[in-house]
């Protein structure tokens, strides 16, 4: 089966890569490569109609605790061993011109 990308797409997507590629490389990235694009091609073949979207392959439970108002750290606390304050925040130097 003949590659789906040429040579010279493998070597400029590996310029936009900032990839070197010896001349050894180029043709099988090109099957390589070829290869995935079948595969996805395949997949939009498909009928998904039915299929719900997804953010993950499993189902993902209590990762994160409630978000849920709490009290902060008093701001004394907070700024008691910043460098820099000023006018009762943290004072950050300014960027370099």
């Amino acid at each position: 089966m003949p590659p789906v990308i040429t040579n010279e797409e493998v070597l400029h997507v590996a310029r936009l890569a900032r990839l070197a590629l010896s001349e050894d490389e180029i043709e099988p990235m090109a099957r390589e490569l070829s290869a995935v694009l079948e595969h996805v091609a395949r997949i939009g073949e498909l009928d998904l109609r039915d299929v719900a979207p997804t953010s993950h392959v499993v189902e993902v439970t209590g990762a994160l605790r409630p978000d849920e108002p709490r009290p902060s750290l008093p701001r004394e606390i907070a700024l008691a061993q910043a460098p820099a304050i000023s006018d009762d925040g943290f004072l950050v130097p300014s960027p370099q011109a």
